[in-house]
């Protein structure tokens, strides 16, 4: 085993440990795919990073991000948090003011604004309405009544989320959905606050088959959202979605539009730094 650089982020919160956490293995060049997947199952969070050199001449930096039970080719909150880690050990970008990030997913530009970080958001690869007799499982899976979901929508980009949209903020936070039921899907639900409150929109993320059954908040779901929400007329950038409230987390995703490209955004507060044996 190896003495690695350790960091621990914590992503799209203003207060430290309200966001979503991300565990991340600096200079992880030697170790095998079975032991970072090894080793993000033992951290039990939503994700864990390991970063590498680039291949690509554009990139600052190489990233591969693992669930707890299998690798990603893109995800929001480790793409900040990656960033940010990287950043403050003392990665130095190539451009000015934007880190380019290489993952199996291409290389993802964050701009570093303040005290806020954004990713341009990949395009979706997949982007149609859900078939009707999956849009039923759903709602059994939701434990809600069919008629409750007003829209359904195949969202992927990296992981496979299907976007769902009920009436109300109020719907979302008073889900109780049954984890036994959701097989391999990857649900992300979403409901409009009143026109009052802080934040436009609400969220909540729910994978299936995962440890991590509610992601406490999830950036390529909200960047998947937004493309829908936008598309849709129902929201008008920038705008800022809330997740994670049922979870006891505190999670602001802000979404902005620049030349038509989608960017998700929020701060990044690190946690803890040390080091790792692998």
């Amino acid at each position: 085993m190896k003495v690695r650089p350790y960091s621990e982020v914590d992503v799209f919160s203003s207060e430290p440990y309200r966001g979503n956490a991300l565990a991340v293995v600096h200079d992880a060049d030697g170790l095998s795919t079975e032991e970072m997947q090894r080793f993000a199952t033992w951290t039990n969070l939503s994700e864990t990073t390991f970063l590498l050199p680039p291949s690509s001449p554009k990139a600052d930096y190489r990233v591969r991000i693992f669930t707890a039970m299998a690798e990603l080719p893109f995800a929001g909150h480790p793409t900040l948090g990656s960033a940010k880690a990287w950043l403050d050990a003392g990665g130095s970008p190539r451009l000015d003011g934007t880190v380019i990030q290489e993952c199996a997913a291409g290389l993802i530009p964050i701009r570093v604004a303040e005290d806020q970080l954004a990713f341009e958001a990949p395009p979706l690869t997949r982007y149609e309405p859900v078939d009707e007799p999956l849009v039923q499982r759903i709602a059994a899976i939701l434990g809600i009544p069919r008629e409750n979901i007003l829209d359904a929508s195949w969202l992927i980009n990296g992981p496979r989320w299907i976007g769902v949209r009920l009436s109300s903020a109020q719907e979302v936070l008073s889900l109780q959905p049954d984890p036994a039921k959701a097989g391999d899907l990857e649900i992300g639900v979403v409901g409009p606050h009143e026109p009052t409150e802080e934040t436009q929109f609400e969220v909540r993320a729910f994978v299936g088959g995962d440890p991590v059954w509610e992601d406490p908040v999830t950036g390529s779901l909200n960047a998947g959202l937004a493309r829908w929400l936008i598309d849709t007329g129902l929201a008008t950038p920038p705008f800022t979605a809330s997740q994670g409230t049922v979870l006891g987390r505190r999670g602001r995703v802000h979404i902005s539009l620049r030349d038509g490209k989608i960017w998700v955004g929020g701060q990044v507060m690190s946690c803890i730094e040390g080091t790792v044996r692998l």
